[in-house]
């Protein structure tokens, strides 16, 4: 009996050490979530600020993401992301993003500073719209 505890005890220590060990939530799947998350609403916002429609496709979002926790590169909590895309007329365009990603892999996106505009803009006509790309939300897959 003694030693099919100790065996118990074992097993049961090596998949808690398996199950602390790294982390699924990584910048490569942040990156590859946000970026066409960013890109289709970009489009949607597009179409209600009156602009020309374009494909989520031609704005080709690049996201480059890391950890804010010193030494950590993977893990929930705290991330920035700098989502690099083509605007009106092709220009090149950056911008930076917070987020907080939680264990299920979802997470909130916040503009940083003021170039993608506040959470209101207004269209050609004068009306007042959500600015979608001011705040998001999205989620990926982590196993």
């Amino acid at each position: 009996m003694r030693r099919w505890c100790s065996c118990v005890l074992v097993v049961v220590a090596a998949i808690s050490i398996a199950a602390c060990g790294s982390s699924s939530i990584t910048a490569a799947r942040i990156e590859r979530a946000i970026a066409p998350t960013f890109a289709n609403l970009v489009g949607v916002q597009m179409n209600w600020l009156e602009l020309p429609p374009l494909a989520a496709a031609d704005f080709a979002v690049q996201a480059s993401c890391r950890r804010m926790a010193a030494g950590d590169s993977a893990g929930s909590g705290e991330w920035t992301c700098i989502l690099t895309w083509k605007g009106l007329n092709r220009r090149i365009v950056r911008d930076s993003y917070e987020l907080f990603v939680t264990a299920d892999g979802c997470y909130s996106a916040t503009a940083s500073g003021d170039a993608i505009g506040g959470p209101a803009l207004k269209t050609e006509s004068g009306r007042d719209v959500r600015n979608l790309l001011y705040a998001f939300e999205g989620c990926f897959d982590t196993t």
